[in-house]
């Protein structure tokens, strides 16, 4: 089982970014497809929710509808990193955030829930102040 450590989360005020990242203890030039990476929120007393995520082998991106146009998922392979690059960001974007990993195709624009991901991180917290 692979190992993910996220690091990037912090306070911000409202209209503020911040960068996650998320380490994979995977070389990803090992990688050539059947491999998606996502990220996931959790508040208090709410269900952990997708964020967003991306297939390794086609590139495709996925993002919550709460989130879109504001945030970016990307990967910096010779790091073997995750990011999630947050833009704007609105108090009920405070959470903790997790990354998560699957050795399977992402599909096709549809959200994933936690159960398609076995692996995760430790997770990083995220708060935004208006």
């Amino acid at each position: 089982q692979e190992q993910l450590e996220e690091s990037g989360g912090g306070s911000v005020q409202a209209g503020g970014s911040l960068t996650l990242s998320c380490v994979v203890s995977r070389s990803f030039s090992s990688i050539y497809t059947d491999y998606c990476m996502g990220w996931f929120r959790q508040s208090p007393e709410k269900e952990r929710e997708e964020v967003a995520h991306i297939d390794f082998g086609t590139r495709n991106t996925y993002y919550a509808d709460s989130v879109k146009g504001r945030f970016t998922i990307s990967t910096d392979n010779n790091k073997n990193t995750l990011y999630l690059q947050m833009n704007n960001l609105e108090p009920a974007d405070g959470a903790m955030y997790y990354c998560a990993t699957a050795w399977r195709p992402c599909g096709s624009g549809y959200p994933l829930t936690p159960t398609n991901f076995p692996a995760w991180g430790q997770g990083t917290q995220v708060t935004v102040s208006s």
